[in-house]
């Protein structure tokens, strides 16, 4: 790929051991680095797409994961090409900003890529092809916005259109068997949130045993997985609640990189007695905040367990930073790590704290708190990598819906915001004249590439229902798609296959971008190894 050696009489400015490739050679490294990525997904969309098996090197069988998630699969890739890199990060955005259309974006990108290629085989010049795929975004937004429904004003549609969204995500999952079970909690959860966008508001428990259609939304309480103290009361009512992130094992004596030299025992009980006593008065101050609740990041040994304990104070340790941060979302508590003015500290509060079972494990249960908005969602399954893959999915679904609260336009799924915006593009190409009505069209077959690629997953004949498909979309049945389940085509909002209208934008113009941004370059250079001093 890089041209590390030189002609006879030529000049390199590079230093030794960089390399670099141009022209042609650097544009087609580029475009098929990124096919590369493209293709290693592209099996994966759709309702049957199937899933991957990803295991770190050296790694054995608990840490492998099986997924059809774009954005997971791809973040476990190491490449070294810098396009595919480039693929690789505009999944991870799709991921972050909207939670789905992960593997649609880097299969897009990739189909625009592929369609850019054979025009710059025509001796099209990239600017123009750019310069096209502009023209061709800005009539596929337009004709986006066209399809687009909101239902926001009415609250019961609203709601279904909620639910539809969360079931078309949910299909292509490991959930999709229970995808209406899995839909109702997560619209039930995202409902709760009240237009907050903060997921950190659900907690999600995975725990082994049963099956997935065991698991339930917990509406009124918030679940920590952590046990009570020895000898604590298991059950608190009216809770005034300390959350701190300090110390509690200083009974015992831990003098770090320290040497104490002592001439007798005596001495040394000495130093634990003082260490005792500076524990002693920090429970006291603890107590004296008027708490009956006291959860600590860190370890609380056993002399400060039993001093709460009997002052009547349940005790809850190790609860971890995220479990901390999120316990004082919910209680509307403040953290703390001294406790020398308790009249400035805001305890969390909490109508009931009790141990609850789920399966064989013992968790604890906060219900009645302040914050309205939390819930906790437990999830069962059979083993590990079921458990993973459902929360993944869940996690899609949650962000999808959270950010259609917001925006709450709706389009249809199943390929026909694809077909309807390729039909606006091949339409807008005929009043542009010149080279770039050639990539404005090459901009449509790219967009009309996912309904094959969904149909082909799914094992149907591709190039027969997207043939019909397009007839329906010349007719003006801009709603119709491909029905996955039958095998046929059907409107889409009948069925109820629907997605946000956000999450189809952003796939769009992210993947217009990325396709854009790649086919500028001309020229890749590579930075010489660093080497190592005293070689």
């Amino acid at each position: 790929m890089f041209a590390g050696a030189q002609m006879p009489g030529s000049v390199s400015v590079l230093e030794h051991g960089a390399g670099e490739a141009r022209g042609e050679h650097a544009r087609m490294s580029t475009i098929i680095g990124a096919l590369a990525i493209a293709d290693v997904v592209k099996t994966s969309l759709g309702p049957k797409g199937m899933d991957k098996i990803l295991q770190p090197s050296g790694a054995g069988p608990s840490q492998l994961m099986v997924t059809n998630d774009g954005a997971t699969i791809l973040k476990s890739i190491l490449v070294d090409n810098p396009a595919a890199k480039v693929l690789i990060d505009i999944s991870k955005t799709q991921d972050d900003e909207v939670g789905d259309g992960t593997t649609s974006v880097c299969v897009l990108a990739g189909e625009l890529l592929r369609q850019a290629e054979k025009l710059t085989d025509q001796q099209l010049h990239p600017q123009l092809i750019v310069a096209g795929f502009r023209r061709a975004t800005e009539a596929a937004r337009a004709a986006l916005g066209s399809i687009a429904v909101d239902h926001s004003d009415d609250p019961v549609k609203f709601r279904e259109d909620l639910m539809h969204i969360a079931m078309t995500t949910l299909s292509s999952k490991v959930l999709s068997y229970d995808r209406e079970q899995f839909a109702a909690i997560a619209v039930d959860a995202v409902m709760k949130l009240k237009g907050s966008t903060n997921l950190d508001q659900i907690q999600i428990i995975k725990k082994h045993g049963g099956t997935l259609r065991d698991s339930y939304l917990d509406h009124d309480g918030f679940l920590l997985n952590k046990k009570i103290g020895v000898g604590c009361p298991r059950r608190v009512e009216k809770a005034k609640i300390l959350l701190a992130n300090t110390p509690m094992d200083t009974d015992k004596v831990k003098i770090y990189g320290t040497k104490v030299k002592t001439d007798s025992m005596a001495k040394v009980a000495e130093i634990e007695a003082a260490e005792r006593a500076k524990m002693n008065a920090k429970v006291d101050k603890i107590v004296a905040h008027g708490c009956n609740v006291f959860i600590n990041r860190q370890l609380i040994y056993n002399l400060p367990e039993q001093r709460l304990g009997e002052n009547g104070v349940m005790v809850i340790e190790h609860a971890d930073f995220d479990g901390i941060a999120q316990l004082a979302l919910v209680t509307r508590g403040d953290i703390v790590s001294t406790f020398d003015t308790p009249d400035q500290v805001t305890l969390g509060e909490a109508e009931l704290i009790e141990e609850v079972m789920i399966g064989e494990d013992k968790l604890i249960r906060f219900s009645g708190v302040p914050n309205a908005e939390a819930c906790s969602i437990v999830l069962r399954g059979a083993n590990t990598h079921i458990l993973d893959e459902a929360e993944r999915s869940l996690h899609d679904a949650l962000c999808v819906l959270s950010q259609t609260v917001k925006h709450t336009k709706v389009v249809p799924g199943g390929g026909a915001c694809e077909m309807t915006m390729a039909q606006a593009i091949d339409e807008a190409a005929r009043e542009v004249p010149g080279k770039q009505a050639l990539a404005m069209e090459a901009f449509a077959r790219g967009l009309r590439a996912m309904p094959e690629i969904i149909a082909t997953n799914g094992g149907l004949d591709a190039a027969d229902l997207v043939a019909k498909l397009k007839a329906k979309h010349f007719a003006g049945e801009h709603t119709w798609g491909l029905n996955m389940q039958d095998g046929g085509l059907a409107d889409m909002f009948d069925i109820g296959i629907m997605e946000s209208f956000k999450v189809k934008l952003h796939v769009l113009l992210s993947a217009s971008e990325a396709a854009e941004m790649l086919l500028r370059v001309d020229n890749v250079v590579q930075c010489a190894p660093r080497q190592r001093e005293g070689m």
